[in-house]
């Protein structure tokens, strides 16, 4: 066996014809499923999806196989970080605490081998988000595939990142301070900080200003409406404290990121329409105290409560990424629906981000951004794709891991 493929970053090129999938158990990603559907697609929109649709074009047989809507992975850096230890690759990061001007996508690095490793396991689609911080910038959604950053983007500026004080911090042992938590003696000053900013920031966007701020003036879309304010906190004390700043400040849309005790609260989050992108699954328990199990069935509790609730792994390394469907597995061992697990990375996925217009579904007229695999895509051994599709484009599978997976594959078939 010789092998002659090579990974793949030139895009794949626009649809040309239409392309009809069938016999496929269909995954819509809202809860239902169509079992031996037909799927059709022309210019990148789905125009026929049911059991009866008529055939079109190019005829793919999938009998067998499930396709899914493309997964979306929110609040991470891919293409702004691709060697954490080089630190001319590392974009993630800029100087300043209060830095809403700050624009991730333009930094976006659509040839980055790390995000091409997503694609085979169905991760088609992003929310690239500044890190550090304490208003980290500005995020923007992403497909991808592209040439570049202008090509790539779905939706830009989608939203401005708040990372939350801790009310407690654990000490830094290497200057002395004892292991183990302990109080933040400076938390009420940092959110008087914050608190602070935004109400320049309103009283900037309601006045006529005679000297422009790049800072304030990037924060209006979180007071008109049109952008989002994500909130990252994990106690209940922070999370009540940060949307109820965040609400009072004028704040439109609220989305809270990480939400670790969030299943304690979740009447306050109902009463103020907080959705939550939450910790990803695969995690230890925080506190020593708690149920061991906590991590894996927390996007459950908060579902069970009423919330809309997505998964999101941003305090994991970009690469990890791609374990995003085994995440929402995770939680199917928890006791929930296959279906709902589905929808937590994306039909629901999509409607934090803004994007349920054209994303996140499999619904006539939305967007051909999709996959097929062999089994379930939720189960790493299931999860094995034989196509994938970016606004009907087809898309390679081929990356930096695959082709070292075949040159090595040859080496040791070949003794």
């Amino acid at each position: 066996m010789t092998f002659t493929g090579i990974a793949q970053q030139t895009p794949a090129p626009a649809q040309k014809e239409a392309i009809s999938i069938t016999g496929v158990t269909a995954h819509i990603g809202d809860g239902t499923v169509v079992e031996n559907a037909t799927i059709v697609f022309e210019n990148g929109k789905i125009t026929a999806l049911g059991a009866d649709a008529a055939t079109l074009g190019t005829v793919i047989d999938a009998l067998g196989k499930h396709v899914y809507p493309g997964f979306i992975a929110p609040n991470k850096a891919l293409g702004l970080t691709e060697v954490n230890a080089v630190r001319a690759s590392n974009d993630q990061d800029e100087i300043g605490d209060l830095i809403p001007h700050v624009r991730s996508l333009i930094a976006y690095n659509a040839e980055s081998k790390v995000v091409e490793s997503m694609r085979p396991n169905g991760v088609l689609l992003g929310q690239v988000t500044p890190q550090g911080g304490r208003i980290s910038g500005t995020s923007s959604i992403v497909q991808f595939d592209a040439w570049n950053w202008e090509d790539a983007a779905v939706k830009v500026d989608d939203g401005i990142h708040l990372r939350w004080p801790n009310t407690f911090r654990q000490g830094r042992w290497w200057m002395g301070e004892e292991r183990g938590y302990k109080a933040n003696d400076k938390y009420q000053e940092q959110v008087t900080a914050v608190e602070t900013f935004m109400q320049g920031a309103a009283a900037y966007g309601k006045g006529a200003a005679k000297e422009m701020n790049p800072a304030f003036a990037a924060m209006q879309g979180v007071f008109d409406g049109s952008q989002k304010l994500y909130v990252y906190a994990e106690g209940e004390k922070e999370i009540i404290d940060g949307v109820t700043l965040a609400k009072n400040s004028g704040a439109k849309h609220v989305v809270l990121v990480g939400g670790y005790h969030a299943y304690k609260i979740t009447d306050f989050l109902k009463k103020n329409d907080i959705p939550v992108l939450v910790r990803f699954t695969h995690n230890n328990p925080v506190f020593d105290d708690e149920d061991y199990d906590l991590p894996y069935k927390l996007p459950k509790l908060l579902m069970d409560a009423g919330l809309l609730v997505a998964i999101q792994n941003g305090d994991a390394s970009n690469f990890q990424t791609r374990n995003l469907p085994f995440y929402a597995g995770q939680v199917v061992g928890q006791g929930m629906k296959k279906e709902e697990a589905l929808q937590m990375i994306t039909g629901n996925s999509a409607k934090i981000l803004g994007i349920d217009d054209n994303y996140g579904t499999l619904a006539v007229g939305k967007s051909a951004t999709l996959f097929i695999s062999e089994g379930d895509a939720l189960d790493m051994r299931g999860n094995q794709l034989t196509h994938a599709f970016i606004d009907g484009r087809n898309i390679s599978l081929e990356t930096h891991q695959t082709k070292l997976w075949k040159r090595y594959l040859d080496k040791y078939e070949g003794e």
